[in-house]
């Protein structure tokens, strides 16, 4: 039976989750979701409340999970290519999640320039440790993000104990109730579109 994980992506910066090139790709932080959900689950982003940001209550992804892949299948997969990142090339580009390789199975993890390194470019060992704990990354080719543009949740999207699938804080709840994931499914739908729709946020303050 299919879950949903809902969670506030607090940080919208095209990175993670990275919808670009096609797929969207959760293949950094989120550790806890990373583990858990399956083929076939939703992975739900909300906008933060934080005063710096103002979207809460709006969507900013639902990716439904079409395949799941470990970072030395991830790397070497030539449909995510695209998603190693260039630092210094276009924002879309700059922003690849595709970071993580080795020399082979028991070789340490390496990583290449990009939002989790260090200022410098170098290896951030903090990120490291806490992005390849989970040895697995999501890939959906059946999402919509609207990164800092989404339209606001229903006030209906609940669950049978009154939980809104729409999260407000930190943390993340996962729902297992077949009539909110029919909901969330049927809204998605309804919404006429797929894909990339939308900047994300951090880039929209940019232009501001």
């Amino acid at each position: 039976m299919a879950r949903v994980h809902s969670y506030v992506v607090r940080y919208d910066s095209g990175f993670a989750p990275n919808p670009f090139y096609g797929y969207c790709t959760l293949a950094t932080c989120k550790p806890s979701i990373r583990r858990s959900a399956s083929v076939g689950d939703w992975v739900v982003g909300s906008g933060s409340n934080d005063r710096s940001v103002r979207r809460g209550g709006h969507l900013v992804y639902a990716m439904r999970v079409t395949d799941t892949l470990t970072f030395d299948e991830y790397g070497a997969d030539p449909r995510f290519g695209p998603k190693k990142p260039f630092r210094h090339g276009s924002r879309k580009q700059s922003c690849g999640d595709n970071i993580y390789f080795r020399d082979g199975p028991q070789a340490p993890w390496e990583q290449r320039d990009s939002f989790h390194s260090l200022p410098d470019g170098s290896l951030n060992p903090d990120h490291v440790s806490r992005d390849t704990g989970v040895n697995r990354v999501l890939v959906s080719d059946d999402f919509i993000y609207f990164g800092g543009e989404g339209p606001a949740f229903p006030e209906d999207l609940k669950d049978q104990q009154g939980r809104l699938l729409c999260k407000s804080g930190i943390g993340l709840t996962t729902f297992d109730d077949p009539q909110l994931v029919a909901g969330l499914e049927q809204w998605i739908r309804s919404l006429g579109a797929t894909g990339y729709q939308g900047a994300p946020f951090e880039w929209l303050t940019l232009r501001r």
